[in-house]
């Protein structure tokens, strides 16, 4: 047991550290590719981001990397496509908003998601977890939201983005839990349907944003090269996105987007000598502190649930007869078992996307 445990513990951290560096690493390469190729159609690019995502899985899948589980057709279809409308929708939200009114909307998925979990899927999150989570979002707001500047139509586009990324990511998870598949497995499925849905709309997502066509564009040496890089890089994105909401919640996800934005902003100050004030500053430092407490609670919570299982046989026998568990599989962030900004997603490359547009 505690060497599944173990076990348990390290993929999860796994999981964790690869949807960071991926994150980073192609907010760096799109950066360069936006800011300094001019190359500004976001939504077209994520298309072909999943695109080479799944032909990377269908080879991975043909060399025995992994074994295809087949899942409802209908369950995989509506899934995929209610993904790929959220990312559009994510791209048009900040198209028709501020920055700041952006960064408000990415900072409401948090209690949306815990909003809907709690009232569909009887969730429960304890009051240190709901008051660690304010504090993270604290941080994150003082240290990335500059500009509030409201009209209907970005509002309206605001309230459909978050809830159907929020609806996405509950969806990544339970179908996770429910189906018995794995993350690898359901991204195989889905990815292709993603990638058709923003295939159609991308380039007229993109022309209404940039006033620039997508087939016009020069193609240079240099930008070939970047896109493919981009598009290596999102395939990591993408597996450490369901992965993560697979093995964690949305909520976590959500949490460990706003580590991504906190880690953004830093790295624009470091190495790319962006604007950076003491507000900055200190909206980051309450928001890690605010990621502390909430690793802290969930590590803490997890534990005593652990304990808990782990009682006298007759009182476990009671309790197995009276509410059978549907799974042994345990992590220590399973506490909500339900985010993360994201930032954020996915769960897709969409929270990479939306951070080099604001940087």
């Amino acid at each position: 047991m505690s060497s599944d445990g173990g076990g348990s513990q390290m993929g999860v951290a796994g999981a964790l550290g690869l949807s960071v560096t991926s994150s980073v690493a192609i907010v760096i390469c799109n950066k360069y590719l936006m800011s300094t190729l001019k190359f500004y159609f976001a939504t077209t690019l994520t298309s072909w981001h999943l695109l080479v995502t799944f032909c990377t899985l269908h080879i991975a899948q043909r060399l025995r990397f992994f074994e295809p589980k087949p899942i409802d057709a209908q369950t995989v279809i509506s899934f995929g496509f209610l993904n790929g409308i959220s990312i559009g929708l994510l791209n048009l939200c900040l198209g028709f908003n501020s920055v700041g009114f952006y960064q408000m909307t990415k900072l409401a998925i948090i209690p949306f998601t815990m909003l809907l979990e709690t009232i569909f899927l009887s969730k429960k999150f304890s009051q240190s977890i709901k008051a660690s989570l304010m504090v993270l979002l604290l941080g994150v707001g003082i240290a990335s939201v500059t500009d509030l500047q409201l009209n209907l139509l970005g509002s309206i586009i605001a309230v459909l983005t978050i809830a159907a990324t929020c609806v996405c990511q509950i969806l990544t998870n339970q179908i996770q839990r429910r189906l018995k598949v794995s993350s690898t497995q359901l991204l195989y499925q889905s990815s292709l349907y993603q990638s058709a849905v923003l295939l159609i709309t991308g380039p007229f997502v993109d022309k209404l944003l940039t006033k620039k066509d997508v087939f016009a564009f020069e193609y240079t040496f240099e930008v070939v090269v970047f896109i493919l890089m981009s598009c290596g890089i999102a395939v990591s994105v993408n597996f450490s996105t369901f992965l993560v909401i697979g093995t964690t919640s949305p909520v976590t996800y959500q949490v460990l987007g706003h580590l991504k934005t906190c880690l953004i902003l830093s790295f624009g100050y470091v190495l790319l000598k962006d604007p950076f004030t003491l507000r900055n500053l200190a909206g980051i430092l309450i928001a890690i502190f605010g990621m502390g407490l909430y690793s802290f609670f969930s590590v803490s919570e997890s534990r005593k649930k652990t304990e808990g299982a782990t009682l006298p046989v007759n009182t476990q026998m009671s309790e197995k007869d009276s509410a059978p568990l549907l799974g042994t599989k345990t992590s220590p962030w399973q506490e909500s078992n339900g985010v993360e900004n994201f930032d954020d997603v996915p769960r897709t490359a969409k929270s990479a996307f939306s951070r080099q547009l604001n940087p």
